[in-house]
């Protein structure tokens, strides 16, 4: 099978089975083409979703299976809602049946919720007639996360309630416009860096183009966790949870419990950072595995050492606040630590329900609790950056990054294996920058299961992301709506899209971001339907503008009629920066790993046809002199700063400018579709010609800098 090959239709029987549980049979791709997906990609989601297609019969029950659903409960397990209109709440119960329900809401109080006249034919199932009471959800319910109560002949019923706002309000928190840096925070380093940047560092970069610049925010890779055992694996956008962070950031100067240390020991551990310190000069490609083994040393010396009582109730007070998920975390470094890898640990630690779980938890103890301070560590130089960014002038501070999914062998993988897909990978279909299609391989939440735990997995994880943040960008924002799952085994191309509950997903979100304070922004790039776009806005979240993305009938769109509501840049962190754009580097890196699907020239005539389509534009606005030649070195970085011009020309409510744009880095941080082909996620911040650049450096300012900044003060 190849990309846009025929297939033969789904049979009937699978194709009802199919929409009955959100799984496309069929597609539009990024030109509107209409794609039909084979029944073998359907089949293997499906099974992924469990359900049995070994007979037509075992189909056949499927679909009675999922029929009856509903019926054979009293109570939906979330009902989840927005403030502004009342809605109906479903109680099924043997026909006939008086019924009573009621809201236990989270602060304690009680609301009985009254019935409403809303006749729905009753249901035989299993042999009893079952019929539908409704009652009426008001729409002034207290923002939160409530109970619902349901009685009726003596069974009791108990489901979750989520009440979202009608919409985020990101104007009380941007005001008219703000911009800020992007950046890659391992690959921005200073002098004082081990090797890598650290939250130090973004706390010096936030404040700084806070108090010099006016910046209103700072964007940053996702900075959750990956493995603790070598090799780590760089890209922030596999990590192994989304919820904790990884502890290779955090600078240890900063830890209050160092100065616990006697002299030889705190001699010993800078001895070691002075070795790693000695990396930030050099143009090496960025080795995670050194630092982290140094950082984890003097780590792990630090945690020996103690705290305070004070601390230790600061410390207490977290570990309380995060609950069993940081414990199932820690839990699952701890086993890592002692077995290494997944692959290699005992069957009976496969599942943290396992009594033998609990048995190494109590053995390990002092090893899961290190782990558990760890993040603790975390999670306070990440409020003290987003303070200092705050203190210093921003509007937002600090806007962190959510990957898509996680690695498949990780701890969110192991502890949340009941609400995510076994033998599926999340990806993306073919588009024009990857004519093959993606797999992450990572493993999605199974809509069903997350439904059926009241969506709380999902919240969790948001709540400690936005902990400390004023805002949060959401990578592929369309997995709210639709996934792309590949099914193991199959190229990228052969998967197909798997449907949710966007109106809860994003009511979750909404609720979160607003108890938070945080806007939200969405990646909605690729095949993403103009719906799906008006969607978000009708929320409050923001979307996305690239500069290069932005093409209309073979020509670019004028920065003017872009979109308001979005983050606007000139590239993403997918992209080469802007100098190497416009000299054809994600030309060259495809064609020399094999990525085309057409013909190289067709590919560099695309790309030179699209630089001279813009610098029409860029002159004919007046953001680039008319005498520029873009065909040569100078006339191409007149040219990178006259496209965030245009950017800044735009209506966007945020403009994002990369660091590396600043500095004239022309290399890819990531080509995806790549692992080990490409250094992906391991490229140090460096000028043109690939020397070093430390943020004292970038704080030092430059032409280029003035120039990028100064349309959108």
């Amino acid at each position: 099978m190849k990309p846009h090959e025929p297939t033969a239709p789904v049979p009937d029987a699978v194709a009802r089975l199919a929409a009955a549980h959100g799984v496309a049979t069929e597609y539009r791709d990024q030109a509107g083409a209409l794609v039909h997906v084979g029944e073998a990609t359907v089949s293997a989601v499906l099974a992924a979703l469990g359900l049995d297609l070994g007979t037509p019969q075992a189909i056949e029950d499927a679909l009675e299976e999922r029929r009856l659903r509903d019926w054979r409960r009293m109570l939906p397990p979330v009902f989840v809602m927005r403030q502004g209109a009342d809605q109906r709440l479903w109680v099924h119960v043997r026909d006939g049946a008086p019924a009573r329900a009621w809201l236990a809401l989270e602060d304690g109080g009680r609301i009985d919720l009254v019935q409403m006249d809303h006749w729905v034919d009753p249901v035989e199932v299993d042999g009893v007639l079952i019929g539908e009471a409704s009652f009426r959800m008001p729409g002034d319910l207290p923002l939160g996360w409530h109970g619902i109560v349901a009685e009726s002949d003596g069974e009791t019923a108990r489901a979750v309630a989520v009440v979202a706002p009608q919409r985020l309000d990101p104007d009380s928190l941007i005001g008219e416009r703000q911009w800020g840096f992007m950046t890659q925070l391992y690959a921005m380093r200073s002098a004082e860096s081990w090797g890598l940047g650290d939250l130090h560092d973004l706390a010096e970069l936030a404040s700084w183009s806070a108090s010099e610049l006016g910046a209103g925010f700072v964007l940053i890779n996702p900075l959750h966790a990956a493995s603790p055992v070598p090799p780590m694996t760089p890209s922030p956008y596999l990590p192994v949870t989304r919820r904790f962070a990884n502890p290779i950031y955090l600078r240890i100067e900063d830890i209050p419990e160092l100065d616990r240390l006697d002299d030889a020991a705190i001699q010993r551990i800078e001895e070691s950072a002075s070795a790693l310190r000695l990396l930030n000069t050099t143009d090496d490609l960025l080795d995670r595995d050194a630092v982290w083994a140094v950082k984890c040393a003097a780590l792990e010396e630090i945690h020996r050492a103690g705290m305070d009582s004070a601390r230790a109730l600061q410390y207490d007070s977290y570990a309380r606040d995060q609950g069993q998920g940081l414990i199932d975390f820690a839990t699952w470094c701890a086993i890592s630590d002692v077995h290494g890898h997944a692959d290699s640990w005992p069957r009976d630690l496969d599942h943290p329900a396992r009594r033998a779980v609990a048995v190494f938890r109590d053995e390990h103890a002092e090893l899961v609790d290190f782990h558990m301070w760890l993040q603790w560590q975390v999670d306070e130089q990440l409020s003290v950056a987003q303070g200092r960014a705050v203190d210093a002038g921003m509007a937002l501070g600090v806007m962190h990054d959510l990957a898509v999914g996680v690695h498949p062998e990780g701890a969110d993988a192991w502890a949340l294996q009941d609400v995510l897909a076994a033998g599926v990978g999340v990806g993306a279909p073919p588009d024009m920058y990857n004519q093959l299609g993606q797999n992450w391989h990572q493993p999605p939440w199974r809509p069903d299961a997350l439904a059926e735990a009241a969506f709380v997995p999902f919240r969790d994880m948001l709540r400690t992301v936005l902990r400390h943040a004023g805002g949060l960008r959401i990578d592929h924002v369309l997995g709210l709506f639709r996934q792309w799952w590949v099914p193991a085994g199959m190229p990228a191309y052969a998967g197909t899209f798997v449907r949710f509950d966007h109106d809860a997903m994003l009511s979750v979100l909404m609720l979160e971001a607003h108890r938070a304070g945080c806007i939200i922004v969405g990646e909605d790039l690729g095949t993403v339907e103009p719906w799906v776009q008006e969607a978000l806005v009708e929320r409050g979240i923001l979307g996305t503008v690239i500069l290069w993305f932005e093409g209309d009938g073979g020509g670019v769109r004028d920065p003017h009629d872009w979109r308001r509501e979005v983050l606007a840049s000139v590239t993403v962190h997918d992209l080469p920066p802007t100098a190497g754009y416009l000299r054809d580097e994600h030309v060259r890196i495809r064609s020399e790993l094999g990525l085309l699907a057409t013909p190289v020239e067709e590919e560099q005539q695309r790309a030179a046809a699209e630089r001279e389509a813009w610098a029409g534009k860029l002159r004919e606005r007046g953001w680039l002199a008319s005498d520029v030649d873009v065909s040569t070195e100078a006339g191409l970085d007149e040219m990178a700063v006259a496209l965030h011009r245009a950017a800044a020309a735009s209506p966007a409510r945020l403009i994002g400018i990369g660091l590396s744009d600043v500095v004239g880095d022309r290399r890819a941080q990531n080509q995806p579709g790549t692992d080990q082909e490409y250094p992906n996620w391991r490229v140090p911040l460096a000028d043109a010609s690939g020397t070093p650049v430390l943020l004292e450096q970038v704080m030092r300012g430059s032409a280029l800098l003035d120039l990028l900044t100064d349309p959108v003060r």
